[in-house]
């Protein structure tokens, strides 16, 4: 099941499931340790007139989105059995540690009516479920679960006061389901402690006229000492919850317009897109420069881990899009912590965790008894592509000499010293969709993009024989691409070659990464005809001949799919990636037609809150996988910005793109 919503600010990530139940919850770091795991969720539950209904009982009408512009939810949830409506507004305090919602509960009947609202808690505290503890505490009037240094305290206010109904129990043990089945008569038993796998249940109860409603604030303040914990919930009461309501939004809405875009053609759904993806991507920024892929917990009903990590080619793919639209300040963190990262021998490895310590990988270091870089070069390379990107918006001199010893020229002495002496080409490695390993198109394409922005870099510090060395090495390996990797009998690019001995093996599967990495590295110019040729092949080979449409990654691929009788399922990103193409190539307003209908294309697809997985069933369009996948709106916001880009010049619109 796909996230309806992703809340957060930098040290807090806030996840949804379609029934607006708290889902994940990480602290302290963006991905790093959810606190919500193991399949459980926090429930929610209503009575009136002596029923119960919990939202995921499937009479609930529950419609999630947004609110306009900002990172607050906009959740209508509609009961027509027991005529009532709840509505929420949820949100993360942009300046603290402080997950709220408020209520507005609606009563649907002409008669008044007591209702009772209540919120389940079930934290798995540094995602284990023993020796938790819960507790009542009657100072505060909160409940306060804990272990160790993360303390989770739930409080709340209705009519001026907390709270006036709540329960601590054991849940999934000793025969116990749980303390939120004590909800279903209306009435809780009021325990006040307990330890081990333990949930908690919380009440409000409601006087509610006809045709009228009543407000009600609920939240959740998350700190490392207990003390500070309960300090916020104070400051919650202190400040008014309507008041970190407004200020929360308000930031959000100024952070989101920082600069005034001419969106030139596009409707207004593409453009609300374009600003609820960068909501979306802020969100899986760590404050200390982490990016992850996903904070979708769900992956781990499927497999062995989830996407929670900072894998270095997302996040440097985010980072353009971010630096893109203006946002240095968030990418900048994002360059120091691959600064911290680097091997010492100029290399990223796999994926990494939030905290900067090195995430899970099934690339193995050992390989046809020799030992072998358990790398994808490409995320090395695309570091240097990004981080050059980066400069020339920023014009940041300081920052660029102040890495260029420690990661762009130990980056660039990596990628130009690994590579085969006979093809001049990387060395095999792990390819982009972490499958493959050997060299392949779209990692040799994006170290030559590397190795010239290396060049580059070096130049504007005039470390004159560096600008020289990479410049080289960078067309050595555009020589080898189109001598080892093009096929003239296919039309198109080789998914990857391997070299034993003198032997050189080519995989001929059709890549859509192939294509799409010598378009974007710049390898042959956009109007080549071998670029020409290599996309009639992608539409004839990789497009979805289904009404849903869209684009697969490359033929016959297994991940998720749905049919044998089309290449793959659609991905969001390889779909982008051909509009993308055809931008480039465009010559006139009219040929942008179709790439206004590609944007729609995406918008139509996503949720109704705006989140984009990473592929779509081809029959149906249901997302598959994991989602949000922070990588597909990284590759709309560069779409879109690509095509104002455009824009400007053909001369059709001055001024469309802001940030120069």
């Amino acid at each position: 099941m796909p996230r309806s919503l992703s809340l957060g600010n930098g040290n807090i990530l806030v996840q949804f499931d379609n029934f607006a139940q708290v889902h994940d919850f990480y602290f302290p770091f963006v991905g790093l340790e959810n606190h919500v795991s193991g399949g459980f969720v926090h429930k929610i539950g209503v009575w009136v007139d002596n029923q119960f209904s919990w939202f995921e009982s499937g009479e609930w009408e529950i419609n999630i989105d947004y609110r306009f512009e900002t990172l607050a939810s906009k959740v209508i949830a509609k009961n027509t059995r027991l005529e009532l409506e709840i509505e929420f507004v949820d949100l993360v305090y942009n300046e603290k540690n402080i997950f709220l919602r408020k209520v507005i509960a609606k009563n649907l009947s002409a008669r008044e009516r007591q209702v009772k609202v209540f919120f389940n808690q079930r934290f798995d505290i540094y995602e284990n479920s023993s020796a938790n503890t819960a507790y009542y505490e009657p100072v505060s009037q909160t409940i306060v679960h804990y272990k160790g240094r993360r303390i989770f305290v739930i409080g709340g206010m209705s009519n001026g006061k907390g709270f006036d109904d709540f329960s601590i129990g054991l849940q999934s043990i000793e025969g116990k389901e749980g303390t939120f089945k004590d909800a279903e008569d209306g009435f809780l038993a009021k325990n006040p402690i307990e330890h081990g796998p333990v949930d908690s249940v919380v009440g409000f109860t409601l006087k509610i006229a006809g045709s009228s409603a009543e407000v009600f604030s609920y939240w959740i303040t998350v700190d490392t000492h207990l003390k500070e914990a309960l300090n916020l919930h104070y400051y919650v009461l202190e400040k008014n919850p309507d008041h970190l309501f407004d200020s929360t939004q308000a930031y959000w809405r100024a952070w989101v317009n920082k600069y005034n875009f001419n969106f030139y053609g596009l409707e207004e759904s593409v453009i609300g897109f374009f600003k609820k993806s960068l909501l979306i991507m802020r969100t899986h920024v760590d404050n200390n420069g982490g990016i992850i892929a996903s904070g979708d917990s769900e992956m781990l009903k499927y497999g062995r881990d989830t996407y929670s990590y900072v894998w270095p080619r997302d996040g440097a793919f985010t980072a353009l899009a971010l630096d893109k639209a203006g946002y240095f300040d968030v990418t900048k963190n994002f360059f120091q912590f691959c600064n911290e990262v680097m091997e010492e021998e100029g290399y990223l490895l796999h994926k990494y965790r939030s905290d900067k310590s090195l995430g899970s990988s099934w690339h193995p270091w050992f390989r046809d008894g020799k030992r072998e870089l358990a790398i994808q070069e490409d995320e090395t390379a695309l570091v240097l592509v990004a981080l050059a990107e980066h400069y020339r918006l920023t014009k940041d001199l300081e920052f660029i000499e102040a890495i260029y010893n420690s990661f762009i020229k130990k980056a660039a002495e990596f990628l130009a010293r690994y590579r085969d002496d006979f093809t001049k080409l990387p060395q095999p490695s792990y390819d982009l969709w972490e499958q493959k390993f050997g060299t392949s198109t779209y990692t040799s394409c994006a170290v030559y993009g590397a190795l010239n922005a290396a060049s580059s870099l070096a130049k504007l510090l005039e470390k004159g024989e560096d600008e020289v060395k990479y410049r080289q090495a960078a067309e050595e390996i555009k020589e080898g691409i189109l001598k080892f990797l093009y096929s003239e009998e296919n039309k198109f690019f080789h998914k990857y070659l391997l070299k034993q001995g003198d032997e050189l093996t080519r995989d001929q599967t059709i890549d859509a990464s192939s294509f799409y990495g010598v378009f974007r590295f710049g390898v042959l110019d956009k109007n080549d005809q071998k670029l020409i040729e290599a996309y009639k092949v992608i539409t004839e080979k990789l497009l979805c001949k289904t009404h849903i449409s869209g684009v697969a990654r490359y033929e016959d691929d297994e991940y998720y799919r749905v049919s044998p009788d089309v290449p793959g399922n659609p991905w969001f990103i390889t779909t982008l990636w051909m509009t993308q193409y055809e931008i480039a190539r465009a010559e006139n307003e009219d040929d942008l037609n179709e790439v206004k209908l590609d944007l729609k294309w995406i918008v139509a697809r996503a949720l109704t809150s705006g989140i984009l997985s990473e592929q779509l069933n081809p029959y149906t369009g249901e997302q598959l996988s994991v989602a949000p996948l922070i990588w597909s709106h990284a590759e709309f916001i560069l779409t879109v910005i690509q095509y104002l880009e455009k824009l400007e010049e053909l001369g059709i619109c001055e001024g469309c793109n802001p940030v120069k």
